[in-house]
């Protein structure tokens, strides 16, 4: 019986060792290049207050604001202006209590189907594009696709990112302001305070089915396995990066969807770019576009491949690339 079970153990090894190695051959092969950073020519302008077009700028210029707020944004014509006018009133009030302060909002509309551009292009108008710009993207890319490309028009010495859902309460940018300061001398003056749900986990435990808290916990173990160790939250919408380490972290990112969040941490944890997490206060917000299953399956799938095309070599990591 004792060699039957040694042998089945042995054969077992065998298979899972031969699976490894074909999905790692799979995930070479199909491995894409890096993301076109090419914009279509209409994606080069944004429209001012007047309607008239103009260039937009680039990460490698020299920032001239302290912060831009970049804004994905897919179909969110009804969610939108909920969060512009926390994020604005913000704002306003804080360039108003300290005029020395300076900022920017970058709404990119991820090629919606609805008037998400038009609702967005009036607060452009309210407040003057030198502080709300709409980038309108000719296809949908994918939230990290649009991020990228609002990160790359951005001219603030840090950057956040903001979901257009307004879950996150937006005065919390204080918060990750400070926890970025809080991890100063930053190497090359590089670092990311992510916002964190993770201290609300047993609260959402609470109002889930058992089959979603089961995905969360397959889902979390996956990221710490695979890619990302020391961060309990990689998928919280709220990040702030110097512009430094915007720049560096989205020349290598490869994944344009939801799992972008966790490329984006691993890259970073490879460049050594301090990283602190930062509890937000956050209220689920109806109307996701993610679908529970299916998007957590594709997940899984993305870090998975993450892990091996890295490993083979399939990507690599860029120091710094500029976009035509």
């Amino acid at each position: 019986m004792a060699p039957l079970l040694l042998q089945l153990a042995g054969l077992g090894a065998v298979l899972a060792a031969a699976a490894l190695i074909l999905i790692s051959i799979i995930a070479f092969i199909s491995a894409t290049e890096m993301p076109q950073l090419h914009r279509h020519e209409e994606e080069k302008f944004f429209l001012n207050a007047k309607h008239q077009k103009e260039t937009l700028p680039s990460i490698w210029d020299s920032p001239t604001k302290q912060l831009s707020v970049v804004v994905p944004s897919y179909n969110e014509e009804e969610r939108l202006p909920v969060m512009m006018d926390e994020a604005l009133d913000y704002l306003e009030k804080r360039q108003k209590n300290d005029p020395t302060f300076t900022y920017e909002v970058i709404v990119v509309d991820d090629g919606s189907k609805d008037q998400t551009s038009k609702v967005a292009f009036k607060y452009c108008q309210k407040y003057g594009s030198d502080k709300v710009r709409v980038i309108t993207l000719m296809k949908n890319r994918g939230k990290g696709g649009a991020v990228r490309m609002g990160v790359f028009s951005s001219r603030g010495e840090n950057i956040l990112m903001a979901d257009a859902d307004g879950a996150t309460k937006f005065p919390d940018v204080e918060k990750l302001e400070k926890g970025l300061n809080d991890l100063q001398p930053w190497p090359d003056q590089m670092a990311i305070a992510c916002g964190s749900r993770a201290h609300l986990e047993k609260e959402s435990i609470a109002k889930r089915s058992y089959f979603r808290t089961l995905l969360m916990y397959g889902f979390h173990f996956l990221v710490w396995f695979l890619c990302v160790k020391g961060i309990r939250d990689t998928q919280c919408g709220f990040k702030l990066l110097t512009r430094e380490a915007a720049s560096r972290t989205f020349s290598s990112l490869h994944i344009e969807r939801w799992a972008f969040d966790v490329e984006l941490l691993y890259i970073a944890q490879c460049f050594k770019i301090p990283i602190a997490e930062i509890a937000v206060n956050w209220t689920e917000i109806e109307g996701s576009k993610l679908v529970p299953f299916w998007s957590w399956l594709q997940m899984g799938k993305d870090l998975l491949f993450i892990r091996l095309r890295y490993l083979t070599g399939a990507w690599r990591l860029v120091q710094t690339r500029k976009m035509n």
